[in-house]
């Protein structure tokens, strides 16, 4: 087969996943998954090695996915399976990282051999326990976990694996629709492959395996040669829970292969902000792809040269039974720590600290009275992202995940809850050469007659995104009542009937000294509401004549 040939094929299987993916986001259940696209999707060769992932779905997901696999041939057995087979887990060390994500794998025939697999991973809205938050001790208080077996045999579903879940969850018809969806899914990829090796008049996928994989590798490898031999750290504090974590990480660039050791963070938290190795893996590799090779596509490996460590025990490396519901929240962290590191070593390459952790919130509603039917509502929203070397932040978006934020009306059509502002945070965005990313403001409550338990899963509260290269730092988490009453950026409060939650979610961190950003893009900021008028004057020396300018154009609809 040319080069030609199994180039056009590459194409195809990334154009199949992206297939499988968007069947996901189509014919799942939770909003999480339709509308902020908190899912994976991927094809493997028969050995469980990843040759291609979906463009939709997020590097925790897909890259923790890519480790997967072989856990699913080891406890499966490579002899046991059969055609119509669907295998399921929501093992956090042998999955995704937490148990609120349930990964699908399929294996794949053709002509009635073996010849691969599909596998997709999606957030699901409960999986009983505690519910989502950090408020568990254990893994055991976040719900129920469901160890790696079969979803379906031979084409017919596990009804007594069905009714275990649905009576072990707050949202049965939710998570069931979006396991069916999952399967799906995959059997959507593994009819598209078929389609593919009957047009090419292959057999199997070897050939086409070897040749994205050795590619891949030399790719990869002739990057990571062209850079300078050298060490650097990063560190970063952040919120924790009760108290700070410290992330630390050394970075080590050889000849064939860069290594991120995590010696020195912060050991495993009493309660869920841990995150497993296989999830740290994941966003440690993404930062060194983002910055060495962005271009090549993601598969086993691209990903392989990349070496991940962290002294077991540590919160980067939490073992059973440690709580990990929410392990995204120090994951989401890690590129920004590597980062810190690049930085030493490659200048002008890396963006500056953003928001990292998604703004999420859980709201579990009840009727004020006490009768009623209950709801579930997870609702993703983001921080601002970083400024780059050479171009302002982005405003409202979540770096590293990549999910997107979900709109109002689709969180207020899953229960009875209302969100009274969503907008941009003026003066969020760190000061710079070039403008941190803003974050937004945003009031949420109870609808009329219920109340409600809040679940906070917040970062940047106390240890705000830090510039880089003489740039400012992003502004800070708030979360109160609307009477004023503080409120914790992590864990369950209640809201009683009547009251909202007022957020400011977090900026992103400016790049180089603000006294070197052009005066055309700081009155556009201004223009626009970006900045006041007095962090203008204060952050960028406008003078007040040239505030009264750019405001009297704005009044004449001179500017946008």
């Amino acid at each position: 087969m040319s080069n030609v040939a199994n180039q056009v094929m590459w194409n195809r299987l990334i154009s199949i996943v992206e297939e499988q993916a968007q069947a996901l986001v189509r014919t799942a259940f939770s909003t999480s998954v339709r509308e902020a696209g908190d899912l994976s999707a991927g094809v493997y060769d028969a050995a469980g090695l990843m040759l291609a992932q979906a463009v939709t779905g997020t590097p925790g997901h897909v890259n923790a996915m890519a480790d997967a696999v072989p856990h699913f041939i080891r406890r499966i057995g490579r002899d046991t399976m059969r055609e119509g087979d669907v295998y399921i887990t929501n093992d956090p060390w042998e999955g995704t990282g937490h148990l609120h994500d349930f990964t699908v794998v399929t294996p794949s025939f053709y002509q009635g051999n073996h010849v691969g697999f599909f596998a997709c991973t999606a957030h699901v809205v409960d999986v009983g326990g505690r519910g989502f938050g950090a408020d568990a001790a254990s893994v055991y208080e976040e719900g129920i976990h469901i160890p790696i077996m079969r979803f379906a045999h031979a084409g017919r579903v596990d009804e007594t694996l069905i009714a275990i879940i649905r009576g072990n969850v707050r949202e049965p018809d939710q998570v069931v629709g979006d396991l069916y969806a999952l399967a799906t899914c995959n059997e959507i990829g593994q009819r598209r492959l078929a389609e593919m090796l009957a047009e090419f008049s292959l057999s199997d996928l070897d050939g086409i395996s070897d040749f994205i994989l050795t590619n891949s590798r030399r790719a990869t490898l002739e990057r990571i040669a062209a850079l300078p031999r050298d060490s650097a750290t990063g560190a970063m504090r952040i919120d924790g829970f009760d108290v700070p974590i410290d992330l630390c990480v050394s970075l080590k660039i050889a000849a064939d292969r860069i290594i991120c050791d995590f010696t020195g963070t912060s050991g495993v938290d009493k309660k869920g902000i841990n995150v497993p190795l296989v999830y740290t893996k994941a966003y440690a590799c993404y930062a060194l792809k983002c910055a060495i090779a962005p271009e090549i596509p993601n598969n086993a490996a691209s990903l392989a040269p990349f070496e991940i460590t962290a002294p077991e025990g540590s919160i980067v490396n939490a073992v059973h039974p440690a709580p990990v519901a929410l392990r995204h929240i120090i994951g989401h962290m890690i590129p920004d720590v590597v980062f810190g590191a690049l930085d030493k070593i490659l200048p002008a390459t890396v963006p500056a600290e953003g928001a990292g952790c998604l703004c999420n919130f859980q709201v579990s509603l009840r009727p004020a009275s006490g009768q009623g039917r209950r709801a579930e509502v997870l609702t993703f929203n983001s921080g601002g992202a970083g400024a780059r070397p050479a171009v302002d932040g982005l405003n409202a978006t979540a770096f590293p995940s990549g999910v997107m934020t979900m709109p109002v009306e689709a969180t207020e059509h899953t229960g009875p809850v209302i969100i009274w502002r969503k907008e941009l945070r003026p003066d969020s965005g760190g000061a710079g050469q070039y403008r941190g990313g803003l974050g937004q403001f945003m009031e949420v409550g109870p609808a009329q007659g219920f109340e409600a338990d809040f679940s906070a899963m917040f970062d940047r509260v106390q240890h705000p995104a830090r510039g880089r290269q003489g740039g400012a730092d992003g502004a800070a988490t708030t979360i109160a009542l609307d009477d004023g009453r503080a409120m914790q950026g992590k864990g369950k409060q209640f809201v009683s009937a009547g009251r909202r939650v007022v957020l400011g979610l977090p900026g992103g961190a400016g790049y180089g000294p603000a006294a070197e950003r052009d005066p055309a893009l700081i009155k556009r900021d201004l223009a626009r509401g970006y900045i006041s008028a007095k962090a203008a004057m204060r952050d960028y020396g406008l003078t007040e004549a040239d505030v009264a300018a750019v405001q009297a154009q704005v009044t004449k609809g001179e500017t946008a």
